[in-house]
């Protein structure tokens, strides 16, 4: 009787351990790709402030690997996602501004994007709310996925705007505030409902690339009482600044934000309108991070969470007010470093991973986790060995771009960063981790700075015909830059 038992517990064992590596090794697994638009770190899982609550991300990130020092290419939209989507950097197509779209630009009109690629596989793919940036009509991005959704935005709005007119004119999207509406009535509610619907009803018979696009935390930032009430209406929101943040920052700086809707720090201080800025981006990434545990959850209840891939990943960061700013088209950390999460087969649960990590890396990764035909003509590179051991080191920095000539170099310890006009900076990120003291010019560290120049871009295209907004030029003759047709000067004052 004993050895009958011992036996059978015996088959029982080997029949789990089977069992569990037959979610090991899915042969073709699926995906569900998320993306939020302008997420910095205000996320419970990467600490980038200490009130945010996101439990569903958090719980994403406990179920896989997070990657806690993850680069975008570019601090702005469009350029940020043609990047990822395509596989190239944007100083190798020239894509820097909010326009064109990526198929009128050389360097990509014969591209196979990342849904393409999966599509040539055997996938279903579909996609909702935002993953591209905006685009052309059906016909242009028809060939983009098998199925478009509900396109992105944010939904609902007051009748009026909540906040006065910020100094750079009255755009519509620099609002944020609560007032009387229904979460239900949210661009990003109906989006995770439409993604939720698919997976419940996708058939089995072909793997499926799910990709869906929310639209918060990016102005305007409106939400309901219920997540405005999970903060505090005082001053523990606020991230710390320094007043002379910028005192050691090169001039050359203030030219990739020089003219923007977003205001400065010190109109959202004059205004009274720093703490309800805070609260907004708070509430909004409570809200969102909600309508990614219901497609989650909805994941979970279709059955294939055990051979689905689960990809979260950030456009680009936002300033609230560090480094004398909101908004994002700087170089500095808070505008760089977006959430990357990844959970499903094959990925090591419970883990973070310290080393470098960039946006374009998840097409190489993807492609890698899914049993895809390897592609030669990408410039990231698969983080699959982090994925099964966080603590595998990577040899490469990650490199962020904004327009011809600015790069910042991301590796373990260390940010540098260079301007087109050649001025430099660099920080410790061991001893100051929010980039307060610019080390550049200091000899001691000359050998560190020099280490990171040798990762610049070797390409490094002007921008690409027909770029509109957003764009920044520089002639080192002259020493003038060019900022959406506005000619900066040296002695030019600095909008406030």
């Amino acid at each position: 009787m004993k050895l009958f038992f011992a036996s059978f517990l015996t088959v029982l064992c080997i029949s789990a351990v089977q069992a569990a590596g037959a979610v090991e090794q899915v042969k073709h697994p699926n995906v569900l790709f998320i993306a939020i638009d302008d997420q910095n770190d205000w996320i419970g899982c990467l600490g980038g402030h200490p009130l945010v609550k996101t439990p569903h991300l958090d719980r994403l990130a406990a179920r896989g690997t997070l990657f806690t020092n993850a680069h975008c290419q570019m601090t702005l939209c469009n350029p940020s996602r043609t990047s990822l989507l395509v596989g190239l950097r944007p100083s190798s197509t020239g894509v820097y501004g909010l326009q064109p779209w990526f198929r009128q630009v050389a360097a990509c009109r014969d591209r196979v994007t990342l849904p393409q690629h999966f599509h040539n596989a055997g996938y279903t793919t579909l996609s909702g709310g935002k993953i591209y940036h905006g685009g052309g009509g059906p016909k242009q991005r028809g060939g983009e996925f098998d199925v478009w959704g509900p396109p992105s935005g944010v939904g609902v709005k007051p009748v009026t705007k909540l906040i006065p007119p910020t100094p750079m004119g009255n755009n519509p999207l620099m609002d944020w505030g609560v007032f009387p509406h229904r979460d239900e009535d949210k661009g990003d509610y109906q989006l995770a409902t439409w993604a939720s619907d698919q997976l419940r009803t996708l058939p089995a018979e072909k793997p499926f690339f799910l990709a869906a696009g929310f639209f918060l935390p990016h102005v305007p930032c409106y939400a309901t009482e219920r997540w405005f009430d999970l903060y505090p209406d005082d001053d523990s929101v606020l991230p710390r600044v320094r007043a002379d943040d910028r005192d050691d920052t090169p001039r050359f700086s203030w030219y990739l934000h020089w003219n923007l809707p977003e205001p400065r720090l010190k109109w959202v201080r004059d205004n009274n309108q720093w703490r309800n800025l805070a609260r907004s981006y708070l509430a909004c990434v409570s809200f969102m991070d909600a309508q990614v545990g219901r497609i989650l959850d909805a994941l979970k209840e279709s059955g294939h969470e055990d051979d689905t891939i689960v990809v979260v990943w950030g456009d680009h960061g936002w300033h609230l007010g560090e480094k004398g700013i909101t908004g994002k088209n700087t170089l500095w950390e808070r505008s760089t470093r977006v959430p990357l999460i990844f959970a499903g087969p094959g990925v090591a649960a419970g883990a973070k991973c310290a080393e470098p990590a960039e946006l374009l890396d998840i097409y190489p990764t993807l492609n890698e986790l899914c049993g895809l035909e390897a592609r030669g003509d990408l410039e990231g590179v698969s983080l699959g060995p982090q994925l099964h051991d966080a603590a595998t080191p990577r040899e490469r920095p990650a490199i962020t771009t904004h327009n011809q000539g600015n790069h910042a170099i991301r590796s373990r310890d260390w940010r540098y960063i260079r301007y087109a006009d050649g001025t430099e900076e660099l920080y410790d990120h061991r001893a100051d981790p929010n980039e307060w003291t610019n080390l550049a010019g200091d000899k001691k560290y000359a050998d560190v700075v020099g280490e990171h120049r040798r990762w610049l871009p070797k390409i490094d295209l002007p921008p690409a015909p027909d770029s509109k907004s957003r764009v920044l030029t520089y002639d080192p003759k002259t020493d003038e830059a060019v900022w959406e047709g506005t000619v900066v000067r040296r002695n030019d004052p600095i909008p406030e």
